[in-house]
């Protein structure tokens, strides 16, 4: 694909996230099948190779993470892809990543778990993605597409944050999305100023230093000084990158969050509500680290009944009741996989008549 196509396609939202991730200079990938997300990694064996880049289907999704850490130590824009087993797997080599400040895109296309679970929709992967799967406290980057055509541009944003902040950016998506296909605009890659990479490895030569990419610091306060170092990026990224969608809010009596494939059917029950005369709207968070906080503060200054909704027994749920004033309510609608299908319009549409009759 170049830059010039910009004519709509009709694509798989997985195809979409392979083709944004070409368009945006990825060119290694390292990765392992595993369903719902399979489509990415076939896509790239066989598109990659015509551009001269790397295909590797690793020998495990161990494997594959580490592959991921060396390419991104030498400066290039590579990635990853796997479903919730597999991303539990990769932890140690994403901490690894985090703690050796090393950019790269790793993509979750969540399916029910624990253990191997099975790959009915979930977004039950939400506390493994916000919250540093591995030890040490660290952070990524999530972002949270609603459709194929964000699984594109997301795509390419997580690659851009990814190398401004130098550190792992997530696109968290799940069954729905990545296997539903919808008419996408291939737009070319942003324009975005980055910053050079001076710490990438390199071997020695006359007049220049030898790069060492590491995340080991035993010098008297280095890792403290490490830490606080984190933290500050990632208050600048909560500063600078929280994006999110609202919908009829400006007027609303309760407000609907989801994220994902949940906020599509949430959107049409909310539709409903405010034809049936109710004054309702939407939250979406679009980036789910950072969490847009500032702007679920500012919504329940003047409307102070929240009701959140996801696919799993509630995750999102604790960084919206952390976010809102104190005097405001979140109730909770929750449908785990298993259940037998996802929630249909109508289903949020009592569950909202239910909540907003009992702020009445």
């Amino acid at each position: 694909m170049t830059t010039a196509a910009v004519e709509k396609i009709f694509v798989k939202g997985n195809e979409a996230v392979a083709m944004a991730a070409i368009e945006a200079g990825c060119r290694c990938y390292f990765g392992y099948p595993i369903t719902p997300q399979s489509d990415i990694p076939e896509y790239l064996s066989r598109e990659l190779p015509k551009l001269g880049g790397e295909f590797i289907q690793a020998e495990s999704e161990i494997g594959a993470i580490n592959m991921l850490l060396g390419a991104a130590a030498t400066g290039a824009r590579a990635m990853t892809s796997s479903s919730g087993p597999g991303i539990s797997l990769k932890q140690e080599g994403i901490s690894y990543m985090a703690g050796s400040e090393l950019p790269g895109v790793i993509v979750d296309i969540m399916r029910a778990g624990p253990g191997l679970g099975g790959i009915d929709a979930s977004q039950a992967d939400y506390y493994q993605a916000t919250r540093g799967g591995g030890h040490g406290g660290y952070r990524i980057i999530v972002l949270a597409p609603a459709s194929v055509q964000e699984m594109y541009d997301l795509t390419m944003l997580a690659f851009d944050l990814s190398d401004i902040y130098r550190m792992p950016a997530m696109l968290l998506a799940d069954s729905v999305i990545g296997q539903m296909k919808e008419s996408v605009t291939p737009n070319p890659r942003p324009v975005t100023v980055l910053p050079p990479k001076e710490w990438v490895v390199r071997g020695r030569s006359e007049g220049t230093s030898q790069n060492v990419v590491k995340s080991l610091y035993l010098g008297d306060g280095e890792m403290e000084a490490f830490h606080w170092k984190m933290h500050a990026r990632y208050q600048e990224l909560a500063d600078r990158e929280c994006r999110w969608e609202e919908v009829q809010t400006a007027d609303a009596e309760l407000i609907v969050t989801a994220f994902g494939s949940t906020s599509r059917i949430a959107k049409t029950a909310v539709a409903m509500a405010r034809d049936a005369g109710m004054k309702v709207g939407l939250m979406r968070p679009i980036t789910l680290f950072p969490f847009p906080k500032k702007a679920y503060a500012s919504l329940s200054e003047r409307c102070k009944l929240f009701l959140d909704i996801e696919l799993s027994t509630g995750q999102m749920i604790d960084d919206v009741r952390l976010s809102v004033a104190r005097d405001a309510d979140v109730a909770f609608y929750g449908r785990p996989p298993g259940a037998g299908s996802l929630p249909t319009p109508e289903e949020l549409f009592e569950q909202i008549k239910k909540n907003y009759r009992a702020s009445a």
